[in-house]
């Protein structure tokens, strides 16, 4: 049921990207050029993706990797679908998180250090 859960709200993460990105949302060049700040942004413990960047790159070395959970020579389709659903999932994730990331940068660029009042 968790796992049912995740993958639902990735897809609605993915949805809700695409669809913010054709109503005048961040486009997918800005949330690509986001993510190398992203990175550097959590590696400095600044932003706080951590845990969802390293599910992200377990995702991709999945995809990318030639051993597989269903593989597709002896199962066709259904060795495909693992892959499908994992390259989904990564989209809607890396859309979703830039997204959330870009809105923390704006906010952290908008507060401005010398006209904090104590």
């Amino acid at each position: 049921m968790g796992k049912t859960l995740k993958r639902g709200a990735a897809f609605a993460a993915l949805a809700r990207a695409l669809a913010a990105g054709s109503r005048g949302g961040p486009s997918l060049g800005t949330r690509l050029a986001a993510l190398p700040r992203m990175i550097m942004a959590t590696v400095r413990r600044e932003y706080d993706g951590g845990l969802r960047l390293v599910l992200m790159t377990a995702a991709t070395a999945y995809i990318v990797s030639p051993i597989d959970l269903l593989p597709e020579l002896p199962l066709g389709i259904f060795g495909l679908a693992d892959d499908a659903v994992m390259v989904t999932w990564l989209a809607g994730s890396v859309l979703a998180e830039t997204d959330r990331f870009l809105e923390w940068e704006a906010r952290r660029s908008s507060v401005i250090p010398g006209n904090l009042v104590p």
